[in-house]
């Protein structure tokens, strides 16, 4: 099975759960800038959850298929289309051979993820299927994708199988979906849930109140390695020369322009740039779909906090793969 692309939109990479543990060598991380929605379309079709996908940005990406396919659509709501009428997100889908899937553009949130059942069959470079297109790694070819790219997908297992089977004779989607209200909002303000960053204390108490009191906006400065926000400066209450530290996604970095710059999936491996926050490991989906010009605030939380919101996330996506088993293969695919 093969998926030919027709236009590649504003940008369409194969993306997964990216470089595990290579960061200590200088190798960046990469991966999918929403993981849970990737993770939850992998559930959706029974891949294995860290199955590569298609990450689609904002709009324009179509791609046919040439033979039958299981896929699920998730994360932002990017208007998707097949053979031009709308196609449902949050549940398995039943694309028939021939059949073409289009993005007009955003309702809401600014990426969305198709995963494909029997994932993508490309080769893994450094323990990951994702494209990394500034060291041309990954995915394929190791670069976005182009208009006549096509794309192997790996066999199906007999899961997989009868769920297409099954969705093939219903001639229609499932009329239930995963609520992903949870994890996913799409909204055009949101809260974003920090930890303090090592170099907190060093900036000034002023701009520790515009942090956590003030309002800042994603600016179009923004990417797959960070998103620079505009708002209230922030400085440091004294001048201090920094050794460069190990970073993650989710830090929050201070550069001299005094506006914060949340570091996303492709970032760098170290940085000296003072650290005023750390992104919980909750909100990252939803920090990955605000789209330019939202508006956001920081609210410091405990490390206990920020692990009950792990932990409450977790178990969300037990009882949903659970929801998901017994409606795929008990005869419950339309109820």
């Amino acid at each position: 099975m093969t998926i030919k692309i027709k236009h590649p939109g504003v940008q369409a990479t194969i993306q997964d759960f990216g470089r595990i543990g290579a960061q200590k060598y200088g190798i960046v991380v990469s991966g999918a800038m929403d993981k849970m929605s990737l993770r939850i379309g992998n559930i959706l079709v029974h891949n294995v959850e860290h199955e590569a996908g298609i990450e689609v940005m904002f709009y324009g990406t179509t791609f046919e298929c040439t033979e039958d396919l299981l896929i699920a659509i998730t994360g932002g709501d990017l208007q998707p289309e097949m053979d031009g009428n709308a196609v449902p997100m949050w549940r398995p889908i039943f694309m028939k051979e021939g059949s073409t899937l289009t993005f007009k553009g955003p309702k809401s949130g600014l990426l969305a993820y198709v995963a494909i059942a029997g994932g993508i069959d490309v080769p893994e470079e450094i323990g990951s299927k994702s494209t990394f297109s500034k060291a041309r790694i990954g995915g394929y070819k190791g670069r976005a994708l182009q208009t006549g790219d096509e794309l192997a997908v790996g066999l199906l297992s007999d899961t997989q199988d009868k769920v297409m089977q099954s969705l093939q004779k219903l001639h229609t989607h499932p009329t239930w979906y995963v609520n992903a209200t949870k994890v996913f909002a799409g909204k055009k303000s949101e809260k974003i849930r920090v930890l303090k960053g090592s170099e907190y204390e060093l900036f000034s108490e002023k701009s520790q109140t515009a942090f956590t009191t003030g309002t800042y906006t994603l600016t179009p400065q923004a990417d797959r390695m960070g998103y620079t926000f505009s708002g209230d400066a922030l400085r440091l209450s004294t001048w201090e020369e920094l050794l460069s530290e190990g970073v993650t996604y989710g830090t929050i970095q201070v550069p001299a322009s005094g506006k914060p710059i949340v570091l996303m999936a492709e970032r760098q491996t170290t940085g000296g740039y003072p650290r005023i926050g750390q992104v919980i490991s909750a909100d990252l989906p939803k920090l990955a779909q605000l789209q330019p010009n939202s508006q956001v605030t920081f609210e410091i939380v405990s490390i206990e906090e920020a692990e009950k919101e792990l932990f409450r996330l977790e178990d969300f996506i037990e009882e949903l793969k659970l929801g998901i088993y017994l409606k795929t293969t008990t005869g419950g695919m339309t109820q």
